[in-house]
């Protein structure tokens, strides 16, 4: 049975945009919010977590020392004294810093899903926030810790890095869909 011409109007309104672009009729959804929060906010957490390491070796000479400092949230003054690879501080660190960056993430993700516009701008500005809060809002016990670890460039470098990862999870999204 040979099918009937669409109006053209409704040809355009099924045809995909540009990479990033949301539909109209497509509504907000926080399951795709956390979902995406996940892998964007994964990405983040390693990448920043690279960048601290990094930044501790060169700094203190002790490669976990900047993620042990974030278990300070669990086990307070000492955890900004570790400097070797433990469960007690380095996987509690890094589960803090983990669940730190999907928190963030899930704001970015958010933001994306109803303005999908200018994502590299976007992440940044969290990534900017993340900092005020860390810094400038919560007591120093729940700040990331790692500030006691590496210098201030470090400090930049790493927020840095976790906007790179939030957007670089934004642009994989993208490659997969083509």
């Amino acid at each position: 049975m040979p099918r009937r011409p669409q109006p053209s109007h409704q040809r355009r309104s099924q045809q995909a945009g540009p990479p990033g672009h949301q539909h109209a009729h497509q509504p907000f959804s926080w399951t795709r919010v956390f979902r995406r929060a996940l892998v964007s906010g994964s990405l983040a957490s390693v990448v920043s977590t690279a960048v601290i390491m990094a930044w501790s070796r060169r700094v203190d000479g002790a490669t976990p020392a900047g993620t042990n400092a974030a278990s300070q949230w669990v086990w307070d003054r000492p955890a900004r004294r570790a400097r070797g690879w433990t469960w007690r501080h380095t996987a509690v660190g890094y589960a803090i810093h983990h669940a730190s960056s999907v928190f963030w993430a899930t704001m970015f993700e958010a933001w994306r899903q109803r303005h999908p516009t200018r994502p590299l701008a976007k992440a940044s500005a969290v990534a900017t926030l993340a900092y005020v809060v860390d810094y400038h809002v919560v007591p120093p016990r729940l700040s990331p810790g790692f500030e006691h670890r590496i210098a201030r460039p470090g400090m930049l470098t790493t927020y840095a890095a976790f906007a790179l990862g939030l957007y670089l999870a934004g642009l994989h999204r993208r490659g997969l869909r083509r």
